[in-house]
């Protein structure tokens, strides 16, 4: 079966015209047009010639059944020379254009109506069966190559005897005397056959040719929806057109459109978003160097600038120089996650210690606001992860329930494993997030509050970087948020880590 596939795909690679839909809706029309059109003219012709052939057979075994009662009649056998049996021997053989020996019980050939074979022995099993059979029963054979049907009717006489006790019931004894065997010529069965399989073919043709059309023209119908569409694609693709498409002849053609609709809007989503990312990256590259160059144009406008207002514009600089490193550095590290090819450095992690770290990294921030930062330990938890990208999910989501906490406010860290993953949970009591911008926060650069952004020296990528560190693990991160209450982050994290042999991990 393999073998017959990777044939049939090779063939139709070197024909590419048999992956057709329209060629296979036009063979499938024709096919069903044409074959069953042959198989009834054929199925009507056969049952004609057996129809005709057996009544033949009929005709001819009663001629011969009147002839072997005929034969008993004048004693035919024993006096060959009457002149009524052999007219009606000769009638027999000219009107069925046949032949007719007359054969008695030893085989002897009696009489031959195409004297050829009078006088002589004929020695077959289908005579001998006959004669021993002691039955008026007939036998028949048509042989259609050579044209004619062999009859083999015994020539048999029926006498009636009584019992021995005089009870009355009688017995029926037949005693066979001879064989007549009979060969009737069917040529004009066979010719009248010629001429009807002539027509039919001529039909055939005919009703070909009316099919090879139809078919033709319905598959080209049937596929125009189809062709529609890849041109209404094909104007999407060479940008003519960013419409979506609408072809809705067939339910398929619906489902494709809808599809490509869909891909059509992501493909849009991702365009629009990659002119706002161009945007925001030329935005927040630009923001620094605005500010370095406004300071150095100061300092240099006023030669008499005393010296401490150089130390003070110089350590601006040096912040907005260490502002851009950093939004640099983590475009890169975003472009190589997007890319696959960050390395992991798989190890087994203790996730509870991990996060006693980081909290107390954390812990002095939450401090200066009077923040509660809390970790809750549901169990212990060791996974296969990589430790600095997940210690930078941590610290990201942490530093930002504190950033974005009110102050006098509390943040809860909770672990917790199962079978097969570790959850961390990030609770805040902070402003919230409204829900038209919680689908967006993962978005490079985007700001729920831009403002308040600039106060806590965000760049907008914390969050962005934190799902393609969790999607590297082939974990999970969802939020739940309402405006005013707070936030809360969930990550979900496989304990074994699996790699990714396409990335080549």
């Amino acid at each position: 079966m393999k073998n017959i596939r990777e044939t049939l795909h090779t063939i139709s690679s070197k024909l590419p015209f048999l992956r057709s839909l329209k060629f296979r809706i036009f063979l499938l029309c024709f096919v069903m047009g044409l074959v069953p059109a042959i198989i009834l003219s054929y199925s009507i012709l056969r049952n004609y010639e057996t129809r005709v052939v057996n009544v033949r057979e009929s005709d001819a075994q009663t001629q011969l059944r009147v002839l072997a009662n005929h034969l008993i009649l004048y004693n035919y056998l024993a006096n060959p020379d009457s002149e009524i049996v052999n007219a009606e021997l000769a009638q027999f053989s000219s009107f069925y254009d046949g032949r007719v020996l007359v054969i008695d019980g030893n085989l002897k050939v009696v009489k031959d109506t195409y004297d050829m074979s009078t006088g002589k022995t004929a020695v077959s099993e289908d005579i001998v069966n006959c004669l021993l059979k002691g039955s008026s029963a007939a036998t028949v054979k048509y042989d259609r190559q050579d044209s004619y049907i062999e009859v083999i009717m015994p020539i048999s006489e029926t006498a009636s005897l009584e019992d021995a006790d005089y009870s009355g019931d009688q017995q029926v004894q037949e005693t066979v005397h001879g064989v007549l065997l009979a060969s009737v010529s069917t040529e004009t069965i066979g010719t009248t056959l010629d001429i009807l399989w002539r027509r039919a073919e001529l039909l055939n043709i005919i009703l070909g040719l009316v099919c090879f059309s139809l078919s033709l023209l319905l598959s080209e119908l049937l596929v125009r929806p189809f062709e529609k569409l890849t041109a209404k694609i094909s104007a999407v693709k060479a940008g003519y057109t960013s419409d979506p498409v609408e072809v809705n002849d067939y339910l398929e053609t619906e489902h494709i459109v809808d599809a490509f609709n869909e891909v059509l809007g992501r493909m849009r989503a991702l365009d629009e978003s990659r002119q706002e990312f161009v945007s925001n990256v030329s935005h927040e590259l630009k923001t620094p160097m605005t500010s370095m160059k406004v300071l150095a144009d100061s300092l240099l406008a006023d030669p008499n600038t005393p010296p401490e207002m150089y130390r003070e514009f110089l350590t601006d600089i040096d912040n907005e120089i260490d502002r851009e490193n950093k939004i640099i550095a983590e475009l890169l590290n975003l472009a190589k996650m997007d890319r696959r090819q960050v390395p992991m450095n798989i190890s087994s992690v203790n996730i509870n210690a991990l996060l006693e770290i980081i909290m107390k990294r954390v812990r002095p921030l939450a401090q200066q606001r009077d923040i509660e930062l809390t970790l809750i330990s549901e169990r212990d938890v060791t996974a296969e992860v990589d430790e600095v990208k997940m210690t930078m999910v941590f610290t990201n989501l942490i530093e930002n329930a504190v950033k974005y906490n009110r102050e006098h406010g509390t943040v809860k860290v909770t672990i917790n494993s199962d079978a097969r993953n570790f959850i961390l949970t990030v609770e805040d009591t902070g402003i919230g997030i409204p829900e038209e911008s919680q689908g967006r926060v993962f978005e490079r650069f985007y700001r729920v509050d831009k403002s308040r952004s600039r106060e806590v020296g965000g760049t907008g990528l914390g969050l962005s970087i934190t799902k393609s560190a969790v999607l590297l693990h082939r974990g999970t991160i969802d939020l739940k948020s309402r405006v005013g209450e707070g936030s809360t982050f969930t990550v979900t994290i496989p304990l074994s880590y699996i790699p990714d042999t396409a990335a080549g991990h």
